[in-house]
């Protein structure tokens, strides 16, 4: 059976290739290989799939939206998973440790082994980098002759996070602002970024349903493409299958949007004549958004977040769409402002340490909250 090496010896010269230093990398046990004769035997593993994802007729994943994680749980000494195309940078967690990064991983099946004997293990495999140009694809996960099923997890919490760039968790682990877009890509991690910090605070389940550069009514200097309410319904970009996982009824919908629609000034030829025109454009849009969310989610607890600076156009905005949600008849609706962050990420964005005091500042705010983790379909 040969094999080609790309973690455990190996795993920081991969990283670095892939243009991403691996986090965490000396503190992952195991080794990482991958496999380019398939073992006899190999048995397919129960997989638990947070985030939306088509599965395909040979049982693969196809995914777009990012922060998409798989679990498997076994017991035994060895696990194998299957990655197929797509460009994906990919984090590696056994056991709730620190990941490790495979970047750009070739499609193939790999193989992870060196767990410790006798106990069992949950591998997760978390897709770090944004996929705004095309799907990926997640094959799924093997077992040896030797390694046994366990229980997969049953968390009872979900939350959602439905936004931009920032939701994203873009360039956030860059050391400079200055970025190319390779650069960019290489140092983008929605695994450490706002919604896995606020799940992992709460032992939830979440996804990250956000694209970067995308408003409620108007896109980053106005581009043409789907804004974020019209992406939003949709298993893919390509909007070709609604997104319908009935087991996915979050307790927590966590929004952030507005930055791109006021990022910049006007455009020559744009929808909007005057600012006035543009900020009620996004208030009456981001009402509807949150209705038709209700809808969906009828029990769900729904708070808008915005890193902006106090008295800003933006955080006025965000307010204001508060303001007259709570007028329509929206209860369960709050407000979370986060000023004073060093933006210090790519292009002015949130750093992993502004990401820390994002998710603090919500968490602040829904230990607040009543009645948070009840039922989520409002009974």
């Amino acid at each position: 059976m040969r094999k080609t090496l790309v973690g455990w010896r190996a795993r920081l010269r991969w990283a670095v290739m892939g243009g991403v230093l691996a986090h965490g990398a000396a503190a992952l046990a195991q080794e990482v290989v991958r496999v380019e004769a398939e073992p006899a035997g190999l048995k397919p593993a129960a997989a638990h799939v947070r985030g939306r994802a088509v599965t395909q007729a040979d049982g693969s994943w196809l995914r777009q939206w990012p922060g998409t994680y798989f679990e498997t749980a076994f017991q035994g000494d060895e696990v194998f998973f299957r990655v197929g195309a797509g460009e994906v940078s990919l984090r590696l967690g056994v056991d709730g440790d620190e990941a490790f990064a495979l970047v750009r991983p070739a499609p193939g099946l790999y193989r992870v082994s060196r767990f410790k004997r006798g106990g069992e293990h949950l591998l997760r495999i978390t897709v770090a980098s944004e996929s705004q140009g095309g799907p990926t694809v997640f094959g799924g996960f093997l077992l040896g002759a030797g390694t046994q099923p366990a229980a997969l997890p049953r968390r009872s919490r979900q939350v959602e996070f439905i936004g931009d760039s920032h939701t994203v968790g873009y360039g956030n682990l860059s050391a400079r602002r200055e970025c190319t877009q390779a650069e960019v890509w290489a140092t983008t991690d929605t695994s450490r970024g706002v919604p896995a910090l606020v799940a992992a605070h709460y032992g939830a389940d979440y996804a990250a349903h956000a694209i970067s550069g995308r408003g409620i009514v108007r896109n980053f200097n106005g581009f043409a493409a789907d804004t974020l309410p019209e992406a939003y319904p949709f298993a893919l970009f390509d909007k070709r299958r609604a997104a319908d996982d009935a087991a996915w009824q979050p307790h927590v919908i966590a929004i952030g949007l507005g930055t791109n629609d006021f990022a910049t000034a006007l455009n020559p030829g744009e929808r909007w004549a005057t600012r006035e025109q543009l900020r009620e454009a996004y208030e009456t849009t981001f009402v509807r958004f949150i209705d038709e969310l209700r809808r969906r989610h009828p029990g769900a607890y729904i708070v808008l977040w915005i890193a902006a600076a106090d008295g800003s156009e933006l955080q006025n905005e965000v307010a204001r769409v508060v303001e007259l949600a709570k007028r329509a008849g929206q209860a369960r609706l709050g407000f979370v402002p986060v000023p004073g962050l060093g933006m210090s990420g790519c292009d002015w964005h949130p750093s992993v340490a502004d990401d820390r005091q994002i998710a603090a500042a919500l968490i602040r705010h829904l230990d607040q909250q009543k009645d948070l983790w009840q039922s989520a379909r409002g009974n």
